[in-house]
């Protein structure tokens, strides 16, 4: 547990980001009848019936120094779904990062040989590499802040029938916008921050 919260508390270094993830699953559902709107003195409500339309996985990447956070939808939770997933922080979203501290749980898809499985060899270690591998402790996974943002993002947005990925990722973008534009009314300035404040 302890290296963890070293490394949450360690300065901001925009060449060593921090990011968290972790993923969870989503049933999607489609109505079978057109569901009753709310009106005054009455809630919404939706027929018990629905008819299953598969599952969909989502990614949760969280930069909290950064003031950043990216869901990417996919369609399975495997080894090589994991390894794309980072391959796109390490090349797309920080790209110009020497070294980025990746801090998530202990699942077992979680691994080094999760690269080595999707891409050739060499390519794999160039992305093993560009990390600093942190685990958060066995029963310790409310560590990872990606699994308090993967929280509110199915409070918020993911507790209501969707029936397809279209729709998924359409709710799921909608909602890192949002929180984005949060983040930049409520964090402090780096100045405030460097003050200790």
């Amino acid at each position: 547990m302890e290296d963890v919260l070293a490394v949450y508390i360690r300065p901001h270094d925009p060449e060593r980001p921090l990011v968290c993830l972790d993923e969870t699953s989503k049933q999607l559902v489609a109505e079978t009848r057109t569901p009753i709107p709310m009106k005054p003195g009455s809630p919404a409500r939706h027929d018990y019936e629905y008819e299953r339309h598969g599952v969909a996985n989502l990614f949760m990447m969280f930069a909290p120094l950064e003031g950043w956070r990216h869901v990417k939808v996919t369609d399975r939770h495997t080894a090589i779904d994991y390894a794309h997933v980072l391959r796109d922080i390490s090349d797309t979203h920080f790209a110009d990062a020497k070294i980025i501290t990746l801090l998530q749980d202990n699942l077992n898809i979680h691994a080094k040989s999760s690269l080595y499985e999707a891409f050739p060899a060499a390519e794999a270690r160039r992305l093993v590499n560009r990390f600093e591998w942190v685990y958060t402790p066995k029963h310790g996974s409310w560590l990872d802040l990606a699994e308090s943002e993967l929280a509110v993002l199915t409070c918020q947005c993911l507790d209501r029938r969707i029936p397809d990925h279209k729709a998924m990722s359409r709710f799921v973008l909608k909602f890192a916008q949002q929180a984005s534009l949060v983040d930049q009314v409520t964090r402090p300035s780096r100045a405030v921050q460097g003050r200790g404040w």
